[in-house]
C-alpha cells in the first residue's frame, strides 16, 4: 500500500480565535486537524498526529505558543493518527474512561495494523507506543486552563466507543475528531470480527446532539474547518447511507449487491468526495444494525 507521507506541517497553523489555533491537515490522509488552546496557566493540545516525529513537532510548536505555560494533551479518540504520539508530551495526558479502555483493549492491534500499511506510515510509527493516559475521568470534564475552561465531552458510541469532543465555549469552537469530516465519505472502522464498535445509528444521534449545541466553528477530524453545517452535512450523509442500505436490505439482496448499488448511488451524489472505500464498511455496519 503506497500511502502519502502523513506529515503534520506545523508551519501552516492558523488562528481560529484568540489563543485557539488549528494545524490543518491539508486534506492528506492519516493527518488529523490538531488543536492548540491556551489559557493564562496552561495550553491544551488536541490530538498528536501519527507517531513520535509528528508529535514532537506539535509539542515544540505548542511549547512556543505556551511561553512557559504548562502543556497538556487530550485526544479525540484512540486511533493512531490522533493519539499515537502521546509519549512525546511531558505534560499530563487527559482522556475519558471509554477512550482509555479503547487504548488498552485495541491500541496494540491498531498499531500493528497501521504498521502493516508499510512505507511512510510505518516509518512514522517507528518507536511509537500505545499511549497510557495520566488522567482518566468519568463523564464530562471541565479543564481549567486559567481564565478559560475547556470542556472534554465523551459522546458515547459513534465512530468509536471512546469518542470525545473538545469544546471551547468562550470561543464557540468545537473539535470533533472523526465524528465529522469534510470532503470525504464518513470513516467506518468496521472490521468484523475484531472491531465492530462503530455504530451508524448512534453516530447519527451523537451528531444531532452536537448540532443542537450550536457551535460557531467546527474543526473536523479531517478536512476543512467550517460552521455547524459541517455537522449537519455528515448527519445528512449518514441518513442517506442508512436509508439506501436499509431499503435494499429489506428486499433481501445479497450484501455484495447492496454494497455495489449503494456505492454507485452515493458516489453519483458526491462525486468530489474521497474515501469511497468506507462506503462498503458503512453498509456492512448498518446491515448488522438493521438485523438487531
Amino acid at each position: 500500500m503506497n500511502l502519502p507521507d502523513p506529515a503534520v506541517h506545523v508551519s501552516g497553523a492558523v488562528d481560529l480565535a484568540p489563543d485557539v489555533l488549528v494545524i490543518p491537515n491539508d486534506h492528506v490522509g492519516l493527518v488529523p486537524n490538531i488543536g492548540i488552546i491556551g489559557g493564562t496557566e496552561a495550553v491544551l493540545v488536541v490530538d498528536t498526529g501519527l507517531g513520535p516525529d509528528n508529535a514532537r513537532a506539535v509539542f515544540e510548536l505548542a511549547s512556543e505558543v505556551a511561553r512557559g505555560r504548562e502543556v497538556l494533551l487530550t485526544t479525540t479518540h484512540f486511533h493512531p493518527e490522533h493519539a499515537f504520539g502521546a509519549s512525546v508530551f511531558d505534560g499530563s495526558y487527559v482522556v475519558g474512561q471509554a477512550q482509555a479502555d479503547d487504548l488498552r483493549r485495541k491500541g496494540s492491534g491498531y498499531l500493528e495494523m497501521f504498521r502493516g500499511f508499510g512505507g511512510a506510515v510505518a516509518d512514522r510509527l517507528a518507536g511509537a507506543e500505545v499511549p497510557v493516559p495520566d488522567v482518566v475521568f468519568a463523564g464530562e470534564h471541565a479543564l481549567d486552563l486559567g481564565g478559560r475552561t475547556v470542556l472534554l465531552r465523551p459522546t458515547g458510541r459513534g465512530h468509536t466507543l471512546g469518542d470525545q469532543v473538545v469544546e471551547v465555549p468562550d470561543a464557540g469552537v468545537l473539535f470533533t475528531g472523526d465524528l465529522a469530516e469534510t470532503g470525504q465519505f464518513a470513516i467506518f472502522p468496521w472490521f468484523p470480527p475484531h472491531d465492530t464498535d462503530v455504530s451508524g445509528l448512534a453516530w447519527i444521534a451523537v451528531l444531532e446532539r452536537l448540532i443542537a449545541s450550536s457551535p460557531r466553528t467546527v474543526v473536523p477530524g479531517h478536512g476543512s474547518v467550517g460552521t455547524a453545517a459541517v455537522l449537519s452535512g455528515v448527519r445528512d450523509y449518514l441518513l442517506e447511507l442508512r436509508d439506501e442500505t436499509w431499503r435494499r436490505r429489506d428486499s433481501a439482496m445479497a450484501l455484495e449487491d447492496i454494497v455495489e448499488e449503494v456505492r454507485s448511488v452515493l458516489v453519483e451524489r458526491h462525486p468530489e468526495w474521497v474515501g469511497q472505500e468506507w462506503i462498503e464498511r458503512g453498509v456492512g455496519c448498518l446491515c448488522a444494525e438493521h438485523a438487531l
